[in-house]
């Protein structure tokens, strides 16, 4: 496997790729455990010879995780080729990881929720850190996703470079990146016919609305929307933490007090109230900005209305004594308060 030119020097896209996974994993001692998620594709291949390589120079133990999905004939198979090609490129350690995917919330979000589970047992193990292979073009599509749902500031942000065990190195390489390290390297990839299937949201944002807004807006527009995601998540940093510090102040046993909250500015009220939704159970991937609307309305504009229903079974109140109350559907008690007090 070739990474050099015929001058002899490291093709750009190679060194390019590893520069970002040595970045990103500065902070990891030898024998630290790093995971690399792997679906076959160019993305993902070639952080994972680049991990592969920056592991063997830095100690690290390096394995990889390929889950199937099993939502196409032959996926079983698939994995196993992919899997194959990870040990040819240096990766002895490599899982295959069998999902179920349900249909909640769609098919992009079930699958997404299902691998991210395999690939957090995988590493729950050895306190594995997981590199993903999201590049600079994913990060543009989940911002015009997140704009297209109005969900605010923080779906602005797109994917964080760093999110827990998880790692994005590529967010500042472009897709055709990967594309010429695994070329250069000689590593086969596969496209997963689902990046094409134009059922798919984010397939129609990537194929269709993206080269409009580069026909009409010029060249450029990934980049643009990469700084815009960077800004919105240093901006959402500071206001996530302004808003967690009001509603630890707001918190009445198990519920939350509307004296508390309704005079703050609706930037740090409104993503309190999504905190405390998502803390009573409200699915991520489900709680959207209409959501908390509803929720804020109980304190805007309460006039006696009935519950508010929200994703994940919760159901939301507001009681005589000024409170605001977060209960799952089904039972007549309102779930823990997350800081340990009883309701």
């Amino acid at each position: 496997m070739s990474t050099r030119r015929s001058s002899g020097r490291l093709h750009p896209a190679v060194a390019d790729v590893r520069r970002a996974v040595r970045g990103s994993l500065a902070d990891l001692n030898p024998g630290s455990a790093v995971i690399v998620a792997c679906s076959g594709g160019a993305d993902s291949m070639a952080l994972a010879a680049a991990t592969s390589f920056e592991g063997a120079k830095a100690g690290w133990l390096v394995r990889a995780v390929v889950v199937d999905h099993a939502l196409q004939a032959g996926s079983r198979e698939l994995t196993g080729r992919v899997v194959t090609r990870l040990r040819d490129i240096g990766i002895e350690g490599v899982d295959e990881a069998r999902v179920a995917v349900g249909g909640a919330g769609g098919p992009e979000a079930a699958a997404r929720r299902a691998r991210y589970a395999a690939l957090t047992a995988a590493a729950e193990a050895d306190d594995a850190t997981v590199v993903l292979g999201h590049t600079m073009d994913d990060q543009a599509e989940t911002v015009l996703l997140g704009l297209g749902r109005g969900s605010g500031l923080r779906s602005l942000a797109g994917m964080a470079t760093v999110s827990g065990r998880y790692r994005r190195p590529l967010l500042e390489l472009r897709r055709a990146v990967t594309a010429r390290a695994c070329d250069a390297q000689g590593i086969e990839v596969y496209e997963d016919p689902h990046n094409v299937d134009p059922r798919f949201t984010r397939v129609r944002v990537r194929h269709e609305l993206l080269p409009t807004l580069q026909a009409v807006l010029g060249p450029g527009v990934v980049e643009a929307l990469a700084r815009t995601a960077t800004a919105a998540g240093h901006d959402a940093d500071v206001l996530d933490g302004l808003a967690a510090d009001l509603l630890e102040a707001a918190r009445d046993g198990g519920g939350l007090r509307v004296d508390t909250l309704d005079p703050s500015p609706p930037a740090l009220r409104r993503r309190a109230l999504r905190q405390a939704a998502l803390d009573a159970g409200a699915p991520v991937s489900e709680l959207f900005a209409v959501h908390v609307d509803a929720v804020e309305r109980l304190l805007t504009h309460w006039h006696g209305q009935a519950a508010i229903d929200l994703p994940g079974g919760i159901s939301v109140t507001r009681s005589d004594d000024a409170v605001i109350r977060f209960y799952r559907l089904g039972t007549s008690a309102p779930p823990r308060d997350p800081s340990g007090r009883q309701p």
